[in-house]
């Protein structure tokens, strides 16, 4: 019941049986929270891990792309793009590094079979496919600055060299990181 001064008035006995209800939910709750243990999933958390990567990686990539869309056609009287790139080069280029993503695939089967020598062959021609991409790449730079098409010749230089400058690291990051997953395989298992 409403008091006049808007306070709650109870009936007698209300009170006592109400803080024991409470009393009784609040012990409950102690007993179920003493026996859930918690539960981290890590096979979630690596999975959430990976995404966030590889979202990270499209958002850097989209970005540089973006800019060599907008920057291809400013040269500043220097070389363009048809009088730079070597075609048959380029299209062996992607060719490696298309063939190094396949090839990682099947090393991703053979370590999903539990193949220890297989998947140690698979990543070694995965390595030298990347490693020739970035050989190739390498000497493709070091031709275009011997011509003086250099990254401060010219806006669409200085994207170009950008963008692919930073898939090479990417590409030499990668070759690393396999290198050490290969030691560990070899010298450990697959685990």
């Amino acid at each position: 019941m409403v008091m006049q001064d808007g306070s709650l008035a109870l009936k007698p006995g209300y009170a006592d049986h109400a803080a024991d209800a409470l009393r009784d939910l609040h012990q409950a709750g102690d007993a179920v929270d003493s026996e859930v243990e918690p539960h981290h999933d890590v096979a979630a958390t690596i999975q959430l891990g990976f995404w966030i990567y590889l979202m990270s990686d499209c958002l850097l990539f989209s970005g540089l792309f973006a800019t060599y869309a907008v920057l291809h056609g400013h040269t500043a009287g220097g070389p363009t793009p048809s009088q730079l790139f070597d075609l048959p080069y380029t299209l062996t280029e992607t060719m490696f590094l298309l063939f190094s993503s396949f090839t990682c695939g099947l090393a991703t089967l053979a370590m999903n079979a539990d193949k220890k020598n297989a998947t140690l062959g698979w990543l070694a021609v995965t390595f030298v496919l990347g490693l020739g991409f970035v050989i190739m790449e390498v000497h493709e730079f070091v031709g275009m600055v011997a011509i003086g098409a250099t990254a401060g010749r010219s806006a669409f230089l200085s994207c170009f060299f950008t963008l692919v400058g930073t898939h090479g690291l990417h590409v030499t990051c990668g070759l690393i990181f396999m290198a050490v997953m290969m030691a560990a395989v070899a010298k450990k298992g697959l685990t």
